[in-house]
């Protein structure tokens, strides 16, 4: 990441419907991330430090508005239960990984391009000639 003595440049971006309402961002990600990780809903929840309930809910929520089912659960038992990513939630995860790579490659170079200037170029790019 460049940065300027001290500064740098972070960016975070989301997807939202027409309502505006969050459809996916950094949020869901972790949450589809540790249900991958731990094969269920009941124990990525504490480790996200979220409800069952809560996560189950930003689940719905995102299924609801892209139309598609992005977790596949097995009702407990004595086998036990589970939860699992959809193949499309599995492309979609890395379709929006890709994008965050794009949108920080850009943010970084926007930066550099304006920022890392030596301060007489600086001068002479925003001085006018007559």
């Amino acid at each position: 990441m460049p940065s300027i003595g001290k500064l740098a440049i972070k960016s975070k971006i989301w997807i939202v419907d027409e309502g505006a309402n969050v459809v996916f961002g950094s949020g869901r990600l972790r949450i589809l991330d540790a249900i991958a990780r731990h094969g269920s809903i009941h124990s990525a929840a504490p480790e996200l430090g979220m409800s069952y309930r809560a996560v189950w809910g930003k689940i719905k929520a995102t299924e609801a508005r892209l139309g598609q089912k992005l977790v596949t659960t097995k009702a407990g038992g004595k086998k036990g239960g589970g939860s699992e990513l959809t193949p499309f939630a599995m492309s979609f995860l890395e379709r929006f990984r890709e994008l965050q790579e794009a949108v920080n490659l850009a943010a970084d170079n926007l930066f550099r391009d304006r920022f890392f200037l030596e301060p007489t170029a600086v001068r002479a790019a925003t001085s006018y000639q007559e």
